[in-house]
């Protein structure tokens, strides 16, 4: 029963905190420490996250000013500002990284029988990385240009579900195709990359895995047509389907197998290239699948937009992939409670709700039952489809 409980308490019993404390002590993440150990500091930040709040200091005056309803809430007591800022120095981030990967599995089960809108039954993933610009004189680590310093947020959205399952944080010195030796392929998969991660030693690499790449050429990419497929170019935007090779030494060497090249036209009349190693989807659907990575695009745009990612409560290295770690696993927090109490509202709603609702006592179901009785604000038309029903 949530009788009583606050509608934080509510989401925080989603949070699997046996698993959590195992993880803790993996990395003996509590060890001398005397003050807010790191599920407080979990707490903490997942508060920040539902609350949109801009600074310690904001979280500090928010918390004490709802000081006799924070044990309830599972906190010990308000949060000086110095001993946030100790604990996200000292608290090792892979502890929140390990419980974030733990939550997007859940997350993932749960999501695992939703359709795409391409009619696949195998996995489809997007793979891209997002920037975010970071202050050189106060993150200097963070190596980037001459006057500016910032990290990489390379991720692998699951595109049934659009679940985050692998995320690696670099500075944004890190070319993005570099990050492709990180992945473990799953056999079957698709893999749908920008040019940016034209790489065909690395695509041959996804390719010796049994997984499906699909991707574009640049415009110094060459190839020699072996045969060509015979297309529909009166119902379909596709102009040619060809098996080729790669037409220069280093292509040979680095993929020395033929490439399918696929040619569409877009409704600006703009020519596609497509490049891709499976040799049996209809070459319109390969051009469907390829339209499909600008989700990631839109996963970047609105984890920006309504986690805290961009400003940073610590300057640290291992504060800011914290606060990253701590963003993503409210990320996967939020789909799991979505899908658990079959919430019908998007995730924006729902942020929205639990923003302003977070000391409320009402259960968490009820007041979304309530709440779909209404008009939708316009404002939620706008956001990314991110678990729209």
């Amino acid at each position: 029963m949530n009788d009583g409980k606050t509608m934080f308490a509510q989401i925080a019993d989603f949070v699997p905190w046996k698993i959590f404390g195992r993880i803790i002590r993996q990395y003996d993440g509590d060890v001398g420490v005397s003050k807010l150990d790191c599920a407080q500091v979990f707490r903490f930040m997942l508060f920040a996250q539902l609350t949109y709040r801009e600074s310690l200091r904001d979280i500090e005056v928010n918390l004490s000013a709802h000081a006799n309803k924070l044990y309830h809430m599972g906190f010990f007591q308000p949060p000086a500002k110095s001993t946030m800022a100790d604990a996200l120095n000292g608290r090792n981030w892979r502890i929140y990284q390990d419980l974030a990967y733990h939550l997007i599995a859940h997350a993932r089960r749960l999501h695992e029988d939703e359709a795409m809108e391409v009619d696949l039954k195998e996995t489809v993933y997007a793979f891209d990385a997002t920037t975010i610009d970071l202050c050189l004189s106060v993150f200097p680590w963070a190596d980037f240009r001459t006057t500016k310093a910032a990290v990489k947020m390379h991720t692998l959205l699951d595109l049934r579900g659009l679940i985050p399952t692998f995320i690696h944080i670099t500075t944004g010195k890190t070319h993005e195709v570099n990050t492709l030796d990180e992945l473990a392929y799953e056999f079957g998969a698709f893999y749908l990359v920008d040019r940016g991660y034209l790489d065909f030693a690395r695509l041959y690499t996804l390719h010796l895995a049994g997984s499906f790449f699909v991707t574009r050429a640049k415009k110094n990419t060459q190839t020699a047509r072996r045969y060509s497929q015979p297309v529909d170019r009166v119902n379909t935007k596709v102009l040619c389907d060809q098996t080729c090779i790669l037409d220069s030494l280093a292509g040979r060497r680095d993929y020395p197998i033929p490439i399918r090249r696929i040619v569409v036209k877009n409704e600006e009349g703009k020519r596609l290239v497509f490049l891709t190693n499976n040799m049996h989807l209809a070459p319109e659907v390969i051009g469907d699948l390829y339209r499909q990575r600008w989700k990631v695009e839109l996963f970047f745009k609105w984890i920006k937009q309504h986690l805290r990612i961009k400003v940073f409560y610590g300057t640290s290295e291992n504060a800011v992939k914290a606060q990253i770690w701590c963003a993503v696993a409210t990320y996967a927090l939020i789909a799991i409670v979505k899908k658990e109490l079959g919430l019908l509202s998007s995730v924006y709603t729902l942020l929205q709700v639990f923003s302003t609702s977070i000391f409320d006592k009402t259960p968490i179901k009820q007041a979304f039952l309530e709440y779909t009785r209404k008009t939708e604000i316009p404002e939620v038309q706008k956001q990314p489809n991110l678990w729209e029903n």
